[in-house]
């Protein structure tokens, strides 16, 4: 049953080492000089862990930031066959560099950096699908996409990347966290997180969410319902 399937995929893989690869532990210390936020080694183990089970050919993964979590799925497809594109998108040209060096690192897995907005992105693909003018602005499609965002565009972004599912492919992100403390009703955070409850309610009707709680935050799962 695909409901199961879910559940299955987010289960932890005893087999995969629990160690940190040494790449993403020096992207750790070189986040912390910088005042950056990332995602617990929890989660980044367990969605490492997920893609892992998934075997896909292509992955989209947005909001990467200085490559944390990318470091983690490229040590793991390192020596590898099978996965024919890693595509890598940050908004903006802070990080391009250093996401650049990552994958440079590990030039064996195939990967490429898009800079862009993914609601953006996802606007210029619908116009380049009708055109069919040049390379697509991104991926027309992929087995797993990751998603991560500020709690302002975090429902937006996920909304965007959810068409580009292939049948079986899953989608990852990190549940927000409630705004705490007395909010204005137009606060930005407490408005993405009343799109993020929408979000959770209205692609429940055309797609399975699995919920997996973890130290240091839950990873949040959809999979097509057909």
């Amino acid at each position: 049953m695909r409901e199961d399937v879910l559940a299955a995929i987010l289960a932890a893989d005893k087999e995969l080492s629990r160690d940190e690869p040494e790449v993403a532990a020096n992207i750790g210390k070189q986040l912390e000089h910088m005042g950056l936020s990332t995602w617990s080694i929890s989660v980044r183990r367990r969605i490492r862990d997920a893609i892992a089970r998934v075997q896909p050919k292509s992955i989209i993964q947005t909001g990467a930031g200085i490559g944390h979590l990318t470091a983690w799925i490229l040590d793991y497809f390192e020596g590898k066959d099978g996965l024919e594109k890693i595509q890598i998108i940050e908004e903006g040209n802070r990080f391009a560099v250093i996401l650049t060096r990552l994958c440079q690192r590990y030039s064996e897995v195939p990967t490429n950096i898009v800079v862009g907005a993914p609601s953006l992105l996802t606007s210029e693909l619908k116009a380049w699908s009708i055109s069919k003018v040049g390379d697509p602005p991104i991926l027309e499609n992929a087995d797993v996409i990751i998603v991560d965002a500020p709690m302002e565009r975090l429902a937006d972004d996920v909304s965007s990347m959810l068409p580009l599912l292939n049948k079986s492919g899953v989608l990852f992100t990190v549940e927000p966290e409630p705004p705490v403390g007395d909010r204005e009703e137009d606060d930005p955070e407490v408005v993405g997180f009343n799109k993020w409850m929408d979000l959770i309610r209205d692609s429940n009707e055309t797609h399975h969410i699995a919920f997996a709680p973890l130290f240091g935050g839950t990873i949040v799962a959809w999979l097509s319902r057909s």
